[in-house]
């Protein structure tokens, strides 16, 4: 499964998330690629041993710990 996370003025490094999601995929999953732009940057996930739904329930975890879910916007796709 792949997902992709864009975030639209992320007030925290983006490897401070990236660093999050590794920590909290294990096994499950790791950060494939990252970029970012103007105002924006996105990382993505290739994760394997999860469901779509245990997958997202997760990355919105990380995202609502760090305080960076409002600037997130994530796509979860077989």
């Amino acid at each position: 499964m792949f997902a992709e996370i864009v975030f639209v003025g992320l007030p925290i490094d983006r490897d401070e998330v990236e660093e999050a999601l590794e920590v909290a995929f294990g096994d499950d999953g790791e950060v494939t690629g990252a970029g970012s732009g103007l105002e924006r940057c996105h990382l993505d996930l290739e994760i394997v041993g999860l469901d779509k739904t245990s997958a997202m329930e997760r990355i919105q975890s990380v995202l609502a710990e760090l305080g960076i879910t409002e600037c997130a916007t994530l796509t979860v796709s077989d």
